[in-house]
């Protein structure tokens, strides 16, 4: 196990975060730092991925801003009650430095995460993300969207907790209809975040092969 901190921003703004992202991947590729699992609540955003059809994919943003970041995938929403990880990791050599493998690390971490609380969850096959079955068919959890540079991640993973689903009705998130995405919250009733937090840490540990420094 590699040890890493693990960082948590309370609420913060979208671009006061990325900025964070930004200063931690630089650091760490001079091996100023260590790894660092930042852990945030974001107020009202839409960001746009790398995909072309992104911009698309905005139908109505009203007064929410709409941030172009350099993440793989398409447009999603950020917002209170969703709970955002960034792992700033450096991938070691060998059987690491797999961004396919990685990316399915964050979603064993989430599918844990979701079991611990009773929430079946699952992959959609070809499909980056979370997803459960429901009684109305297939819904999506959690979205995820990722950048690498010099081995370095950052972006990360956004998991509806008590996240108001109506702010995706403004969008086609990650390219969907609004109406397939869901929260723990619409399938299991109310949830304690902090506690969903926590135990989102120690699966992405688990799932990355990181501990927590203890200091």
């Amino acid at each position: 196990m590699e040890p890493w901190r693990v960082v948590d921003l309370g609420t913060l703004p979208y671009r006061d975060a990325w900025a964070q992202q930004l200063a931690l991947v630089e650091q760490r590729q001079r091996d100023e730092v260590p790894d660092t699992l930042l852990l945030v609540e974001h107020d009202h955003v839409y960001t746009l991925g790398r995909r072309r059809a992104a911009e698309a994919n905005v139908l109505d943003a009203g007064d929410v801003e709409v941030i172009g970041i350099e993440r793989g995938g398409d447009v999603t929403y950020h917002g209170p009650g969703q709970l955002v990880a960034y792992p700033i990791v450096l991938l070691r050599d060998g059987t690491e430095r797999d961004l396919h493998a990685y990316l399915r690390h964050l979603e064993d971490a989430v599918i844990a995460t979701c079991a611990r609380f009773g929430l079946p969850a699952d992959r959609e096959p070809g499909k980056t993300g979370v997803w459960m079955t429901s009684p109305i068919g297939r819904k999506k959890l959690c979205s995820m969207g990722i950048a690498c540079r010099k081995w370095v991640t950052f972006h990360g993973l956004a998991l509806n907790v008590t996240t108001d689903l109506a702010y995706f009705r403004r969008i086609n998130p990650c390219g969907f209809e609004s109406s397939v995405m869901t929260s723990m919250a619409e399938q299991l009733g109310p949830f304690d975040f902090a506690t969903v937090k926590a135990a989102l840490v120690e699966e992405l540990g688990r799932s990355l092969g990181r501990t927590p420094i203890v200091r």
